[in-house]
């Protein structure tokens, strides 16, 4: 009796790897093993970045408070320490959108905790 392969089902699963390697340099576009280990590394560096991402959008946003926060003289840590002190509640994504966007509004709050 042949031996049965189901071939149909084994091309399916490579042709869809294959697929999500387009784009890829040379034989890691192309070549079955090469192209399954670089999608799978691809796999577990998107995961490490999506972490990353968050600690990268957390230091843009005290570099953009800082500089703010210089311009009424004052440090970063200051400023957080004196919110902190005041019991404002602002998270730094808020307060680095004030500092950028609205100027007057960061002012008012800089002047609030200076009281």
């Amino acid at each position: 009796m042949p031996r049965s392969v189901n071939h149909v089902a084994s091309r399916a699963r490579r042709k869809k790897i294959l697929k999500l390697t387009r784009g890829y340099f040379g034989c890691r576009r192309n070549v079955w093993t090469v192209a399954k280990n670089t999608w799978e590394k691809g796999l577990t560096y998107a995961y490490r970045d999506r972490k990353d991402k968050k600690g990268n959008f957390r230091a843009l946003w005290i570099q953009r408070i800082n500089a703010a926060a210089r311009q009424h003289d004052l440090s970063y840590s200051k400023l957080m320490g004196l919110i902190h002190k005041a019991g404002i509640q602002i998270n730094r994504k808020v307060l680095a959108d004030l500092a950028l966007n609205n100027p007057e509004a960061f002012k008012a709050i800089v002047d609030a905790v200076k009281a």
